[in-house]
């Protein structure tokens, strides 16, 4: 995984420059002369370092600087200005800016800094991924776990239902490993033919079968030095589901057609919607695969269990499509925020994402309104405004009651002390159904 740096300056040549010269060194590069796309491009780009100039029309370097501290931004950052004062450097350094460099910039002392930051990069942590973020306990521990095992080579298995991020899972174990830098296979076991499955997963020689015009290697071997996750691995067959069992007691595999064993160095994630315990009962998978496979099992919760993240994910959503589609939206509307922690989410969030980009195309402004969403959640909308005036007329109610209790039953008492008029006072009571 390369080492990125986002360039934040208002002089578009400095910026193609600097991000040459940082290329050459061996860098991932990302730019923008507008300090306002910062946060998008951070949610996007997921930089490692932002090189900031200090003064930029619409928000200053160490404005941005505060407000990126503020929000919780813990990225080292180099602050870069041609008009540098002491008092600047000192209020960037109190801020949180990790160094300051005078323009002309001295290109080698920048560039040995920057090798020692990259050297000293921690891992990227499981939440960075987007639908994994979290403000939710149980799944805060479930990052923790995964965060855990990385590290090792035991086989997972992932479960829970679909769209809750049992894809994003496997991947934060991957680039959490030993074996971050080699590949990561997927293999979604329910779309391949089960006739072609074992060729996929072990590849084949020449002739092996009658379409076999070429040899072609597997999905084992694409993933040499990495990681294999087996998507939807409940939909193997009893055969094929033999054959895995086999290449993990043995790390070894024949390619379809041939005679030759190969080595494999892999490392086994799986993952499926379906109850293991249920296919067992049923025979419909391998108790013996399943243990094998199950060294360590993780479930991701449905997003439903997880409201607290309904917000956060829909507000890193809105940046991400913001992005791709050109749009401004800084917000969404009271109501639509409303429906999002309303709704019960069977898609989980994938669903919430689908539906986040579908909105976002539609917007027009800055905020980003009911009549965005899909015609689906109208229902959501019209029980969530039912539930509110339900709630309004509960608080009536019960404010009635309480006055007309201090008046000691007295009408006309109870009313002074809502501040209505009594003849108000007798028809919120006809209303409410409370006895004259």
């Amino acid at each position: 995984m390369g080492y990125k740096i986002l360039i934040v300056d208002d002089e578009p040549e400095l910026c193609r420059t600097l991000g040459k010269i940082l290329t050459v060194s061996g860098y991932e590069t990302c730019f923008t002369t507008d300090p306002l796309e910062v946060e998008t491009l951070l949610a996007t780009e997921g930089p490692d370092l932002i090189l900031m100039d200090v003064r930029m029309p619409r928000r200053g370097g160490l404005q941005l600087l505060t407000h990126l501290r503020g929000k919780g931004c813990q990225l080292p950052v180099i602050m870069v200005s041609g008009f540098a004062s002491s008092e600047a450097i000192v209020q960037a350094m109190k801020i949180g800016a990790t160094n300051f460099y005078v323009k002309p910039l001295k290109i080698p002392v920048l560039l040995e800094e920057i090798a020692g930051l990259s050297r000293s990069k921690p891992r990227q942590p499981a939440g960075r991924e987007r639908g994994l973020e979290t403000r939710d306990p149980v799944m805060e521990n479930v990052l923790k776990l995964l965060e855990k095992v990385a590290p090792t080579n035991v086989p997972v298995i992932l479960t829970g239902e679909s769209g809750t991020g049992k894809e994003l899972a496997a991947r934060a174990l991957h680039q959490l490993s030993d074996r971050a830098d080699g590949p990561l296979v997927k293999l979604n076991c329910a779309a391949i033919p089960e006739q072609l499955l074992e060729s996929e997963l072990f590849g084949h020689e020449k002739g092996a079968y009658t379409d076999a015009k070429t040899t072609r290697i597997g999905k084992f071997e694409e993933a040499q030095g990495g990681t294999i996750f087996l998507d939807e691995i409940g939909e193997m067959s009893p055969k094929t589901q033999a054959k895995l069992l086999r290449v993990l007691q043995e790390r070894q595999f024949e390619r379809v057609g041939s005679n030759k064993v190969r080595s494999l160095d892999v490392r086994f994630v799986a993952a499926s919607n379906r109850d293991f315990d249920s296919m067992i009962r049923e025979g419909v998978f391998r108790s013996d695969l399943y243990y094998r496979l199950s060294v360590i099992k993780v479930e991701i919760p449905p997003l439903r269990q997880r409201r607290a993240d309904i917000l956060l994910l829909a507000d890193r959503f809105r940046l991400e499509f913001n992005e791709v589609y050109h749009k401004q939206v800084m917000r969404f509307s009271s109501e639509v925020e409303k429906i999002f922690l309303a709704h019960n989410w069977p898609g989980n969030v994938r669903e919430l994402r689908n539906c986040l980009e579908r909105a976002i195309i539609f917007s027009e402004g800055s905020v980003l309104t009911a009549d965005c969403l899909p015609l689906h959640y109208e229902d959501v909308r019209l029980e969530t405004t039912q539930g509110y005036r339900d709630l309004l007329v509960q608080v009536d109610r019960e404010k009635i009651l309480e006055a007309i209790d201090k008046a000691g039953g007295n009408k006309t008492a109870a009313a002074d002390l809502l501040s209505i008029h009594r003849r108000t006072l007798y028809n919120k009571l006809k209303v409410l159904g409370i006895p004259l």
